[in-house]
């Protein structure tokens, strides 16, 4: 095939497509298929701990009514399924009504309807900073402005994003959502303290905004109380959903294969989702939907999820305990009590963009934090992921990854000495032009 000129057509896109961009992690991913490579970046469950054995049983099973399984669905999702995620929702804390629940092709797409669904061009997203990637993509196309809020280690600071709505009010700039992943963020690994989970409900209150919030790694707690989501504080006093939107996913609990996921929400909002549904993809896979519903009615779905903690958190042991070993005292990283992150802080003046090639080059690979911020920032950050990769792989990879940045730390340090040196050793032309020699 001849090659294609990608720019032939710049004339004809779409305006929305300016700010849309291709994820860190999709990028790399034909480099991280190559051989010996150690990859600590994509957010990959471990998928080979289901088994082939569970899959064929719930595939057999799912074959007994293959009509229904190969045939179109309603656009809402299939009751049987929406039982499921009650059931889920419930082992969180969370309770949830069949007929507040909505079905997506897995939890990105819920975050394009609801981009699609609340968002005008102009129109403003008030996030953390740094936020998970994929939601910046899904919001891109309906041109927002992204409004970062910074976190610590009890995540998104409530006066922060108080001010930042008090500027925004000010500037006649409208502030329609806002979006967070309160539990073992992506990229950060930081949960949303408790109390901080309620002031944010009351900000969005007292500003009359939705809450998105975007919980796929909630059931993946390996130390640490378990706290309410945002969901469920609302619950307390408004008797269901109102203003807080609620992202699931099976992704991280079954696999991320099957691409389902769900939206928990008040009937007015579930209402316009489902229209922007019907011209996205009409409805998610009847077969994936009941696969899921067969695994989860017929085996020991939170023993499986017991397991994938355990797996997960020898994996986060493994590379705290490495970071600890082999980083520069100048380095620091987060200590997420769950889901599938570190996130590492650099020296202000280490790169991790213009590192990574040196990085991979030496079979080591992550994600640069640069991309998880609308408007610049995170230059020196790095998320790691621990998921995916065995214990033994993670410790070496930190070797790895640890010489690279000392390399260019050390490379800073000679630099420096180098300037030192020269203006030690100035031309006669300085000497001559400065008054006090």
């Amino acid at each position: 095939m001849p090659l294609v000129d990608l720019d032939r057509f710049d004339f004809l896109y779409a305006n929305r497509v300016k700010g849309m961009k291709s994820a860190a992690t999709r990028d790399l991913m034909a480099t991280l298929s190559r051989p010996g490579i150690i990859s600590l970046a994509g957010g990959f469950p471990d998928t080979k701990a289901f088994g082939e054995e569970a899959f064929r049983e719930i595939s057999h099973l799912v074959a007994a009514d293959s009509a229904q399984a190969l045939q179109y669905g309603p656009t809402a999702g299939l009751e049987g399924i929406k039982d499921i995620i009650v059931e889920v929702m419930a082992a969180e804390g969370t309770l949830a009504g069949q007929e507040d629940v909505f079905i997506t092709t897995g939890a990105q797409q819920g975050l394009d309807l609801v981009g699609k669904v609340f968002l005008d061009e102009g129109d403003a997203v008030l996030c953390e900073g740094p936020t998970y990637a994929g939601a910046l993509n899904a919001f891109a196309a309906y041109r927002p402005r992204i409004l970062h809020v910074p976190m610590d280690r009890a995540g998104m600071i409530p006066a922060a994003a108080h001010e930042s709505l008090r500027k925004a009010r000010k500037q006649g700039i409208r502030v329609k959502f806002i979006y967070t992943v309160p539990n073992f963020q992506n990229p950060t690994g930081v949960t949303l303290a408790a109390q901080r989970r309620r002031e944010l409900l009351d900000i969005a209150r007292e500003y009359d905004l939705i809450i998105l919030e975007d919980n796929p790694y909630g059931m993946l707690r390996f130390g640490g109380e378990a706290l309410p989501s945002i969901a469920s504080i609302e619950q307390e006093t408004a008797g269901g959903p109102d203003r807080v939107v609620y992202l699931g996913t099976f992704s991280k609990i079954f696999a991320p294969g099957v691409r389902l996921g769900w939206v928990h929400a008040q009937p007015g909002i579930l209402h316009k989702i489902n229209i922007g549904k019907q011209g996205a993809d009409l409805c998610s896979s009847n077969l994936t939907q009941m696969m899921i519903q067969s695994y989860f009615r017929h085996a020991d779905w939170q023993a499986y999820v017991n397991r994938l903690m355990a797996i997960y958190k020898e994996r986060r042991d493994a590379m705290l305990d490495a970071l600890a070993e082999f980083m520069p005292n100048e380095v620091h990283w987060t200590h997420p009590e769950g889901g599938l992150f570190v996130w590492v802080t650099l020296p202000s003046y280490v790169d991790a963009t213009s590192m990574l090639p040196r990085a991979i080059s030496r079979n080591i690979a992550y994600v640069p934090g640069e991309g998880f911020y609308a408007n610049g920032g995170g230059k020196n950050h790095m998320r790691l992921n621990f998921s995916f990769v065995e214990p033994k792989k993670i410790r070496r990879g930190i070797e790895l990854l640890s010489e690279v940045i000392r390399e260019r730390m050390e490379l800073r340090s000679d630099l420096e000495r180098g300037s030192r040196s020269g203006s030690q050793h100035s031309s006669p032309r300085s000497a001559v032009g400065n008054p006090e020699r």
